[in-house]
């Protein structure tokens, strides 16, 4: 081992890449660490993306999107420093969509929004369209604070109540086998193994009840009528609300500008498709979803022009798998060896993890394609070799 940064051990034997989050420079508000599942840099330019506000909300306010939807931020402690949520106008007080990490700084974060631009009014109920920490994390703090109903998929619900109830199963030693097939050494499988209990310190639970939401759905706010739609691959069937009347998507972090969400694989499902998942999702947003809308994500600033971000992330997934046929030309590579040929700068142990899912989740495509072939050498370690 080795020290790195702040006296941290460091494994001689895992390459070290850093993969570069891609920053809105003119706004300058991106510092810090992106979250591991948004470390990924956009390798194409976002010029023909609009943005109608060149600032965000500031701390403890809100903005006002259109009459009847609220926008505001949290703060996350990583690069991307914030999650965004909305508000949506209900029977008598707002609608919350998303609702932060579990951290202090979130809730003292919602204490302002609530003594600010919301004093004197009511929350209602809760959606969360993904169990990612940041968008679920507080949903068990509002529902026992204010007795909101959560709405969220079944899938994603589900696992949220897993990962609440059986903690144990996150550094499940009968994945250790996976993460060493693939190539990763004994001391980077331990910290990948660890790392998942940091979702319990990041979450309050969800309740014991919700409301399901399902793909086609018309989900009734105020005096609004917003059509579900859902899409796997960053998450498992992460929501998303469409209001077609007004132009307006919802879009959580299936499309954002700027930033291509993490689509991993991960041990417990280890032949997964994710981005054949993910594409496919995309590819039925373009159908469902008109061009013209107001695209709302999840991090980042608003903007016009969602087909041609579909576009640009579509490019950047296969100029990914276009880096990995290349390295595979060479020589057989396992994932763990691939990753330092797909992400070129330094990721810490953490980002690592997640890196290893994404370069592995293009690898199951590819395989699935007939674009690398799987051979195990005589250790057992699993690598590819392109056709």
């Amino acid at each position: 081992m080795r020290q790195g940064e702040g006296g941290k051990a460091r494994p001689r034997d895992f390459p070290r890449v850093c993969a570069e989050g891609t920053a809105d420079r003119r706004q300058g508000r991106l510092a810090g660490r992106f979250p591991p599942r948004y470390i990924w840099r956009m390798d194409s330019a976002t010029s023909s993306l609009v943005f109608p506000h060149d600032l965000p909300p500031a701390p403890g306010h809100a903005i006002q999107i259109t009459t009847g939807v609220l926008w505001f931020r949290l703060p996350l402690p990583y690069r991307l420093d914030h999650v965004n949520i909305y508000l949506l106008e209900d029977d008598d007080g707002w609608a919350v969509l998303d609702t932060g990490l579990g951290t202090s700084a979130c809730r003292a974060a919602w204490d302002a929004i609530l003594a600010g631009p919301l004093a004197g009014q009511r929350l209602t109920r809760m959606i969360v369209t993904h169990y990612h920490p940041d968008h679920v994390g507080l949903a068990g703090w509002l529902a026992e604070r204010f007795g909101l109903s959560l709405s969220m998929p079944r899938p994603e619900y589900l696992y949220s109540l897993a990962l609440q109830y059986a903690p144990g199963d996150l550094g499940a030693d009968a994945f250790r086998p996976f993460y060493r097939r693939h190539g990763l050494s004994a001391e980077i499988t331990d910290l990948v193994l660890g790392r998942g209990h940091e979702y319990l310190r990041r979450t309050t639970g969800v309740p014991t009840s919700y409301h399901r939401l399902q793909h086609g759905d018309t989900l009734h706010i105020g005096a609004r009528d917003f059509q579900v739609q859902t899409g796997g691959g960053h998450a498992l069937e992460q929501a998303m609300l469409v209001r077609p009347a007004e132009k307006l998507f919802f879009a959580a972090d299936q499309v954002i500008a700027r930033i291509s969400p993490n689509v991993s694989v991960h041990a417990m499902e280890p032949d997964l498709d994710a981005l054949g998942i993910y594409l496919r999702s995309l590819r039925a947003l373009r159908e469902a979803v008109p061009h013209e809308v107001l695209v709302l994500p999840g991090h980042g600033l608003p903007f016009y022009g969602l087909h041609a971000r579909i576009a640009e992330l579509i490019t950047h997934h296969a100029q990914r798998c276009g880096l990995i046929a290349a390295a595979c030309r060479e020589r057989p590579l396992s994932v763990a060896e691939l990753v330092p040929h797909v992400f070129h700068r330094e990721l810490d142990e953490h980002q690592t993890g997640f890196a290893f899912g994404e370069v592995l989740a293009h690898v199951n495509h590819m395989l699935g394609g007939g674009e690398l072939v799987l051979e195990t050498d005589s250790g057992g370690t699993d690598r590819y070799r392109a056709r």
